[in-house]
């Protein structure tokens, strides 16, 4: 069967940089064993002189076809993937941030389970400071579909910086909207209670940045309020039971609000590594797992996160790249 095309979805607003918007270009185009088709770029407002030379530039010598939509004004992430989807000319779209890294057998994995059947598929990622080089944490999420429906209900099941989806799915559901801080969460949501095939693929493929106020934007008053628009959509819309959605808006709530020294530590020993637990405890490869057949998603079930458990000390994590090498 002919391997069918895809495009790659980037945004780009004032405060992208220069470099890291170059870096995270090229590894996704240049740098992929499989490359996407087209390229739809976006510019999300007005944007330095610097970072619009940059834009130029990466156009130009651009390997595919490449779609650059203008937005007059900065309308925020959600409206601006909007209007990237509605520019892409293909069905299958991968989502790529403008200060991340692809691994470059990123696609080649992730765009066969797409053609194979699912409507999203996610995938583990590292985070990292100064370079790639420099890893400081891992983040592995659940790969088993009833894993990923259940954890929904209380966490994004999905890294967005990693998704690759069907656009017709993501449209089938209002498509991003405009939710600051919790766009992706709340589209994921809705795909899955609409019965969306998903899948993760517990292996990392993008290397994240995490520089200079990473875990402070996880937190603050804007994203509380982001954070309870969230809960009462999800309340509205029956995706989660009444006293889900109390103990969502007490964990989560919460969270936004404990000091930053607090939940950088909370956050790596409990939220990054659940999907690590759960895969463990099924059993799961970390390789491309099996695309689910269609199903219903589970009922809404009044459930407690699971417990974090011991675990021994990890081993230093090699890239499936590296380790071709």
């Amino acid at each position: 069967m002919r391997p069918e095309p895809f495009a790659l979805l980037m945004t780009v607003y004032g405060g992208d940089r220069e470099e890291f918007l170059r870096a995270a270009f090229r590894s996704a185009v240049h740098d992929q064993l499989r490359r996407p088709d087209q390229v739809v770029l976006v510019q999300d407002g007005p944007v330095s002189d610097g970072l619009a030379a940059c834009m130029a530039e990466l156009v130009d010598g651009c390997p595919a076809e490449v779609a650059f939509v203008r937005l007059a004004e900065n309308r925020g992430l959600g409206p601006a993937l909007d209007a990237g989807l509605r520019a892409s000319r293909y069905d299958i779209v991968a989502r790529m941030d403008a200060d991340d890294v692809a691994m470059p057998h990123r696609f080649r994995l992730q765009v066969p389970l797409v053609e194979a059947g699912a409507d999203l598929v996610g995938a583990g990622l590292l985070e990292f400071g100064t370079d790639i080089a420099d890893v400081v944490g891992q983040r592995t999420p659940p790969s088993d579909p009833g894993d990923i429906a259940r954890y929904s209900r209380l966490h994004d099941p999905f890294n967005h910086p990693t998704v690759v989806y069907r656009r017709s799915a993501v449209v089938a559901v209002g498509g991003y909207g405009d939710l600051p801080l919790m766009e992706d969460y709340w589209l994921f949501a809705r795909m899955i209670a609409n019965g969306a095939r998903v899948v993760n693929i517990a292996e990392p493929l993008v290397y994240y940045r995490v520089g200079d106020g990473a875990y402070e934007r996880r937190g603050g008053r804007d994203l509380l309020r982001s954070e309870l628009r969230l809960q009462r959509e999800m309340y509205r819309e029956g995706f989660v039971t009444r006293m889900q959605y109390w103990r969502n808006v007490t964990i989560r709530g919460g969270y936004r609000l404990t000091p930053t020294l607090i939940r950088r530590p909370v956050y790596r020993m409990l939220v990054a590594p659940y999907g690590a637990r759960r895969n463990r405890n099924r059993n799961l490869p970390d390789g491309p797992p099996a695309v689910p057949a269609p199903a219903p998603p589970p009922a809404p079930a009044p459930e407690q996160p699971a417990a974090p458990q011991r675990r021994a000390p990890a081993r230093a994590y090699a890239p499936r790249h590296a380790r071709d090498r």
